[in-house]
């Protein structure tokens, strides 16, 4: 990893403990429900996040149950993160998620947070999808057109290797990254806009992970934040995954 002109200090937002106790109690019988009760344990504070979760329906992108707040299997070796994972993303995510910016999501799988995101960076704005699963984009295509297809407007999904990003609509306000990468991709750092964040989880397949946030500032220089203990399935190629 290309080594940054700033790291900053890294410090833990909230413990993985507690954030766990929270979260896994926020299961529901309904979208709206399982929204309320991510808001409820804290997890949710903007009223913008609130309202994209809420439009987006997740029984629309995951058939098994959806409003369980746990990670689910969508097939092919990927699954979609748990919803308390989501509502973090979103939420850390928030203020570079604004209306006319560009957004990357990386292991776009159902497609369900390109909705969510679609909705905070409004028509104006862009939001790419990638995964490098073709089953999986076009299974991420069938459900946001099933949902609502006017996001098909302002937001793509796309097949490509996540790690080298998307160039064609770089730079990015905001990048999230749904599998753990080590190293962190430097091409997803450069695609970063200035100034703009990305929300990664870092570390190796079976070992120790953090979810990442790392800002660019104004003037292109970087920083990293350690946020919380996370778990997730690693970013890696299609043939290893499948």
């Amino acid at each position: 990893m290309r080594l940054p002109k700033i790291i900053s200090h890294l410090a833990l937002s909230l413990p993985s403990p507690l954030l766990s106790t929270m979260a896994w109690q926020c299961s529901a019988t309904s979208n709206t429900g399982l929204v309320d009760n991510l808001k409820h344990a804290g997890l949710i504070s903007s009223p913008r996040v609130e309202q994209a979760m809420k439009a987006v329906d997740r029984g629309k992108y995951v058939e098994l149950d959806p409003y369980e707040d746990s990670p689910q299997p969508i097939g092919y070796g990927a699954t979609i993160s748990a919803p308390h994972m989501h509502a973090s993303a979103l939420q850390y995510l928030e203020p570079f998620l604004r209306e006319g910016d560009h957004a990357l999501d990386v292991g776009s799988g159902s497609g369900y947070l390109v909705s969510c995101m679609a909705r905070l960076v409004g028509t104006t704005g862009k939001v790419v999808g990638i995964d490098h699963i073709p089953e999986l984009v076009e299974m991420g295509r069938r459900n946001i057109q099933g949902d609502d297809p006017s996001v098909f407007s302002y937001a793509e999904l796309v097949v490509g290797d996540g790690r080298l990003g998307y160039v064609a609509e770089a730079p990015y306000a905001a990048i999230h990254v749904g599998a753990a990468a080590y190293p962190i991709p430097d091409q997803l750092i450069d695609q970063l806009k200035s100034p703009g964040r990305m929300i990664i989880p870092v570390g190796k397949p079976h070992g120790r992970q953090e979810l990442m946030q790392i800002d660019k500032d104004e003037e292109g220089n970087v920083h990293y934040k350690e946020l919380m203990g996370v778990m997730f399935v690693p970013l890696t190629d299609k043939h290893k995954q499948v």
